[in-house]
């Protein structure tokens, strides 16, 4: 939302229609890569037994102990997840080179050097949770902030990296939710948890452009040390999203959308905006509430 708005800012005369069709790419463009990191998971598995099998093979030849440790090519959750009717069907239309095998490689070799994995690999236990346990390892140790992965989803679309931070959440709620029960049917998280919730992403982009010239006003009025045009683009942005959720979503309480862009503001702008976009927006707030154009139903 707040990317979209500020790629419109730059581009003065472009119509509000493009922006909202930009949007729905977005949405399911992140919807894509998280199902595209879950098949990654699966990838993982995969590679580790078949690493197995050719160590196995090479034992016999040998003359070695074949008896290798079959722990993680055993792992139960890992089972599971390649089951699940839903990731099955998006993996049916996935090319089978889609990952790259040289980056899996480089990938398997690092979890398997790992100290994390070889505790799990020697911990004498065995449970379903310690199994699922290790996924959540290492999709925060290998798959999160992993730049080679970013790089990849980079050249397959334009919002999918700065995305993939939002994503990274998801997929280790999927993997929390999975119990030893669980079936094929599993539900993975959807596009979107409520239908209205799309409606809601279009009307608050709507209002955030369409209001562009007011909510500007409004941060000038209460920018006192210099001119607009010295406030960072970026900053004035969500200081218009933010209003015009405030201003436009009766049933979201204030302090909730404040904070929400704040911590927005410390992801997407400089190390201190985000106090220059909490004050703004306090005494922005302050203002609208006084002459009633702000209008909560809760508090």
């Amino acid at each position: 939302m707040v990317q979209i708005c500020y790629s419109f800012a730059q581009n003065e005369g472009r119509d509000p229609k493009v922006a909202e069709q930009e949007l729905s790419l977005s949405f399911s463009k992140a919807y894509e890569m998280y199902m595209l990191l879950l098949s990654l998971i699966t990838e993982i598995g995969r590679v580790a037994e078949r690493m197995y099998d050719v160590r196995v093979k090479r034992a016999e030849r040998l003359g070695e102990d074949t008896n290798l440790n079959s722990k993680f090519v055993q792992n139960r959750f890992i089972k599971q997840l390649e089951c699940n009717n839903a990731l099955v069907s998006y993996r049916e239309t996935l090319n089978d080179d889609f990952f790259n095998a040289e980056y899996e490689r480089e990938l398997w070799n690092k979890i398997e050097n790992s100290d994390y994995f070889n505790a799990y690999l020697t911990s004498g236990k065995s449970s379903y949770e310690e199994d699922r346990e290790i996924y959540r390892a290492i999709y925060r140790n290998e798959i999160c902030n992993n730049e080679n992965l970013d790089g990849m989803f980079e050249d397959l679309g334009l919002y999918w990296n700065d995305d993939k931070t939002i994503v990274d959440t998801f997929i280790l709620k999927t993997i929390n939710k999975f119990t030893e029960d669980s079936t094929q049917e599993q539900p993975l998280m959807p596009e979107f948890r409520y239908p209205e919730d799309r409606e809601y992403a279009t009307e608050l982009l709507r209002n955030a452009l369409a209001n562009a010239s007011y909510y500007d006003t409004l941060i000038a009025e209460y920018t006192h040390n210099w001119e607009l045009e010295r406030v960072a683009l970026m900053d004035r942005i969500i200081i218009r999203v933010a209003l015009a959720e405030i201003v436009s979503f009766p049933d979201i309480p204030v302090s909730v959308s404040i904070n929400e862009y704040v911590e927005l503001t410390k992801v997407f702008s400089t190390p201190k905006s985000w106090r220059y976009v909490n004050g703004t927006l306090d005494s922005i707030v302050k203002l609208l509430t006084t002459q009633k154009k702000i209008v909560k139903n809760v508090k």
